[in-house]
């Protein structure tokens, strides 16, 4: 697993190189601009991987890349100024909203579909089901005996959910007081503190309901179900009146879906090239869910796995360039 202190060590790597030149350009090298195009890394490991793979590639293209350690939502205010050029996440399940406001202001740019789906919900071990055997259906967990079942010391006699770190949105609080859930939102700190959380509950049969998402190892890896709310839709988010909840927005599940590339848009005037890349890149849940597999489970290095990917892939990636 991706620990605290190895991700402390890549992001703070990353920030020292965003003052050095990262990529040196051969002097053959047929860019645009010399100047670095900034992407934005952020607290998990598929993205990690996402955008190292795609730094790496531009800079076998010639390209001049940095790695920038940005906020998933706070990102934008970077990437309408210029001051950040392209990021390689963002999950329908949680940063549409934010996406869509940024595209609104005409400063930023779609750069398409990655190939991968997006799936982002309370998440529970398949032993739990005992302890409130109404699941998947939401509707379980507003009985008391359910409620306890996933209760902690800190929270009794309510639930406890342990939710991404904040800065991941997907209104979780918002959530629990629209459906009237008798649950308390934990956030855990870091991608790794919550998985880390995951493999101690499973493996001592304890109580967790947790934020997983798809692609990654966890689904594969542990037995259990995602909580099934009902449906999203944009009119659940934006009217109140939408639900079984007349008086609050956020009465339902998450969105299902895409996750998209978005950049700069006055940087694709500036490197048509690199751009016309990020958006052909494309990689399937499968694929990504062995990377990080690789990285947290079997403890490889992440610069390492992308390397090795990027070695194996060339005609892949070449085509993203042409």
């Amino acid at each position: 697993m991706l620990n605290y202190q190895s991700l402390r060590t890549l992001l703070l790597g990353a920030v020292t190189a965003t003052s050095l030149s990262l990529a040196p350009l051969p002097a053959n090298a047929d860019v645009e601009s010399k100047d670095p195009i900034k992407l934005t890394l952020h607290d998990w490991t598929g993205q990690l991987i996402t955008t190292q793979i795609m730094g790496e590639v531009l800079k076998k293209a010639g390209y001049n890349i940095e790695y920038v350690p940005a906020d998933y939502i706070a990102q934008f205010a970077g990437l309408e100024s210029g001051d950040l050029h392209i990021a390689m996440e963002m999950w329908e399940t949680t940063g549409k909203d934010a996406m869509e406001a940024s595209l609104a202001t005409g400063k930023t740019s779609d750069l398409g579909e990655t190939g991968m789906d997006a799936k982002e919900e309370w998440w529970y071990p398949l032993y739990m089901k005992e302890k409130c055997p109404g699941l998947p259906n939401w509707e379980a967990l507003k009985e008391e005996a359910c409620a306890e079942a996933f209760s902690t010391p800190e929270t009794a006699p309510n639930g406890r959910y342990l939710g991404g770190p904040v800065t991941w949105g997907g209104y979780d609080d918002e959530r629990v007081e629209a459906l009237e859930l008798p649950f308390e939102v934990i956030h855990a700190g870091t991608d790794a503190a919550l998985f880390a959380e995951l493999e101690s509950a499973y493996q001592r049969q304890a109580p967790v309901m947790l934020w997983v998402y798809a692609p990654h190892w966890a689904v594969a890896k542990f037995e259990g179900e995602w909580v099934e709310f009902p449906e999203y839709t944009d009119e659940c988010y934006k009217d109140a009146a939408w639900g079984s909840n007349p008086d609050m927005a956020y009465d339902c599940g998450k969105p299902f879906g895409w996750i998209k590339k978005v950049g700069w848009k006055a940087g694709e005037e500036k490197w048509p090239g690199a751009y016309k890349a990020v958006r052909n890149f494309h990689i399937e849940n499968d694929e990504m869910s062995q990377l990080i597999v690789e990285v947290d489970l079997e403890g490889k290095k992440l610069e390492d796995v992308v390397a090795n990917w990027v070695a194996s892939n060339e005609s892949r990636w070449q085509a993203w360039l042409n």
